[in-house]
């Protein structure tokens, strides 16, 4: 039996019978490959960090005011966003403290939306009670 060529071999072997030179590297130092691949890693990460973020607001606002919920967030609010999730990526301890924090946020806004709903609620009683006609059994009474 003959050795079988290896892939690169192979490749090699049909780029000089179609007359196509070999591929360059994206860049000849590995530092330069390293860059790009971050690059490439980071601006991905961007936009799919955009989208779930307007599928979110979505839910709750018309899509011209997710958008521009999302666009003209502050530098201070894109920093600690990524301050956050660096923290929460590097340690199991920090990925608990922030999800703590997280979780401490969502139940106070959901305490907070039932709080405002209750007194909303005892506010139209009153105003049924005091905008109510009077009882005419009690006027007769006297």
């Amino acid at each position: 039996m003959s050795e079988q060529p290896d892939r690169e071999e192979v490749r090699r072997r049909v780029r000089e019978r179609t007359g196509k030179p070999p591929l360059p590297a994206p860049g000849e130092p590995p530092p330069a490959n390293l860059l790009l691949a971050d690059l490439v890693t980071r601006i991905g990460t961007y936009w799919l960090r955009d989208g779930v973020e307007k599928a979110f607001l979505k839910q709750r606002y018309d899509a011209d005011t997710a958008h521009e919920l999302v666009n003209n967030r502050s530098a201070i609010r894109k920093l600690t966003a990524i301050g956050l999730a660096k923290v929460a990526t590097k340690s199991v301890p920090g990925a608990i403290i922030v999800s703590t924090g997280v979780l401490g946020k969502v139940l106070f806004d959901h305490s907070k939306a039932r709080r405002k709903k209750q007194a909303a609620k005892a506010a139209r009683l009153t105003d049924q009670l005091e905008n109510s006609p009077a009882d005419e059994s009690e006027t007769t009474r006297t």
